[in-house]
């Protein structure tokens, strides 16, 4: 007698491998999901997480299309914007390596730079509006922690317009340049706070039980952030990622710092909450300028940028920069007495029109415009520019529930 075992055959779901900025994710349309993925819940969670392989022990997400980094452990869900004023709501999901887990919690500005080439191409930006050459200005409606940005995507002969000579470093190929415009990026949901400085200080101490006390500034834009100096951890600023991920102390360190400033910045009510919230807030460590050898093997010469920063995210060094701790970064750095700020050298008057900062991979621009409103700093807007490409389109294939 033979027994037959039937398994569930895969699904097809329409689905872009994109790169933007420095980060790579599988972009979807809303509509093009299953019907239960439609809506928020453990059904998109699944879903999710089966399209990137995850959860892996393996922490190397052989079986989906995750890069087994938190810079490609990521998606993104495209509609036709329930917003006035806009063209395309953008919800962003960080998609935790070994846990079962996608964090909806904030935005990623460097997959930002690929959302307005996917709505135009995609059919979710009006004929109308698309010049046949120039750029097309695409409003984002960023669902996630409800913002406005402005991509600007240039556009030849009708289409969206991939290739140029844009540098961008952690990116091995120049592509065309993609302006983003962040309008007003503070956090004023009430999440953490209405303010942008949720402590009220733009410097506090930050206590943090069994390992000491910090000077940090703790900072809601582009997405929660919290800077302390290098030195005061035993940094220079210039440490490449094995400096910091190879070391199993120093990220449990940095993560004792991140919940413990979560808890300080109202952004979670008790300290085991934090585990539930990886993509935000992050952790960075900045310093003064000085000359240092990139992951390229290129040297950045202390000429060559402002200051130095190095950030965290989802528990690991990153290799470059976060788009959304980028717009921190101008923003802090636009701010008289922060600690970003005083790494840049400290002459500001709540505008800059770029500083240009070190990081891992390289360098990067970043321009803001902040103004005292009722005795409190508030960010009109940050602009950078970033690329983004196509890698793959068609369709992702997932095993049927």
């Amino acid at each position: 007698m033979t027994t037959t075992t039937t398994h569930a055959p895969q699904i097809k779901i329409a689905a872009t491998y994109m790169r933007g900025g420095t980060s790579k994710g599988v972009f979807f349309r809303l509509q093009d999901l299953p019907k239960a993925a439609q809506v928020a819940g453990p059904a998109r969670d699944a879903l999710l997480l089966r399209v990137i392989g995850s959860p892996d022990p393996y922490a190397k997400q052989i079986d989906g299309m995750g890069g087994a980094t938190s810079s490609t452990s990521k998606t993104v869900i495209l509609s036709k914007s329930s917003q006035t004023e806009h063209d395309v709501d953008y919800l962003f999901g960080q998609v935790a390596i070994d846990k079962p887990f996608v964090d909806w919690s904030g935005n990623c500005g460097n997959l930002t730079a690929a959302v307005g080439a996917f709505a135009i191409s995609n059919g979710l930006i009006d004929s109308t509006r698309i010049p046949l050459n120039g750029i097309c200005t695409v409003r984002i409606w960023q669902a996630n922690i409800s913002k406005t940005i402005i991509a600007h995507v240039p556009i030849t002969n009708g289409e969206v317009q991939e290739t140029g000579d844009f540098e961008l470093d952690g990116v091995t190929f120049p592509a065309a340049e993609v302006q983003i415009e962040f309008i007003n990026p503070a956090d004023d949901d009430g999440e953490g706070g209405s303010s942008m400085f949720p402590t009220g200080n733009v410097v506090d101490v930050l206590e943090v039980p069994g390992i000491g006390s910090f000077n940090a500034t703790m900072i809601n834009a582009g997405i929660p952030t919290i800077f302390i100096n290098a030195e005061d951890l035993g940094y220079t600023g210039t440490e490449l990622q094995d400096a910091i991920n190879s070391d199993n102390a120093a990220l449990a360190k940095f993560e004792t710092i991140r919940a413990y400033g979560a808890l300080r910045m109202g952004l979670i009510n008790h300290i085991d909450e934090a585990a539930a919230r990886q993509h935000t807030p992050k952790v960075a460590f900045v310093a003064k300028p000085q000359t240092y050898v990139s992951s390229s093997g290129k040297t950045v010469n202390v000429s060559d940028i402002d200051l130095l920063v190095r950030a965290l995210s989802m528990g690991k060094l990153h290799h470059a920069m976060m788009g959304t701790a980028a717009v921190a970064i101008g923003t802090a750095a636009a701010i008289s007495g922060t600690l970003v700020n005083l790494a840049a050298g400290g002459d500001t008057k709540g505008k800059i029109d770029a500083v240009r900062f070190g990081h891992p991979s390289g360098t990067l621009r970043v321009g803001a415009e902040a103004s005292m409103v009722g005795g409190e700093w508030t960010v009109v807007k940050a602009i950078m520019s970033r690329s983004a490409r196509v890698l793959m389109e068609g369709s992702v294939r997932v095993p049927a529930e």
